[in-house]
């Protein structure tokens, strides 16, 4: 990497970034009575006591500014069923939450379909670089076994249920 300049190691960055397979969350906050949200790949469990994860957001993103005000927020693990919500999510109006059946449950808009929810209150926030990092503490979480998840790689959704399968024997 020897003489490589930050826009070129910036560009590089996000080639190999597009290459690693990661889960699409729906990520979602309530502030002043009107519902937020934003997909989001940079989302980690991060401790089992306490149970929490934590969500990397752009500060520049829609979502930023309500999530910083807001004490709670949730993560919705999206499943395959789930395409029509990340297509939503994906376009720059303000009724994404117009597809999908959303329901509010601790204060958040929670995907009654989705994978998984994990409703979280705010227990720290951390800005570095262009984003913040919310960590979140447990409230609830919902899980469906019959799902799928909605898998992003290289700017596009793919199925990993249908992915080649290694023979243990061979």
């Amino acid at each position: 990497m020897h003489g490589v300049g930050h826009s070129e190691l910036v560009e590089n960055f996000r080639d190999a970034m597009r290459h690693v397979a990661a889960t699409v969350y729906a990520v979602t906050t309530m502030d002043a009575g009107q519902r937020y949200g934003i997909l989001a790949t940079a989302v980690s469990s991060l401790s089992f006591e306490p149970p929490s994860l934590l969500v990397c957001v752009n500060r520049t993103a829609s979502l930023h500014d309500p999530m910083e005000r807001a004490e709670r927020f949730c993560v919705n693990v999206l499943g395959l069923g789930n395409r029509d919500v990340a297509e939503r999510f994906m376009l720059p109006r303000p009724d994404r939450f117009g597809v999908g059946e959303w329901v509010d449950e601790h204060e958040v808009p929670v995907l009654a379909t989705a994978q998984s929810s994990l409703i979280c209150k705010t227990a720290h926030r951390q800005v570095f670089g262009t984003h913040t990092i919310f960590i979140g503490e447990l409230l609830a979480a919902n899980h469906r076994d019959d799902a799928t998840p909605l898998t992003y790689f290289d700017r596009d959704y793919i199925d990993i249920s249908k992915a080649p399968q290694r023979d243990p024997d061979a």
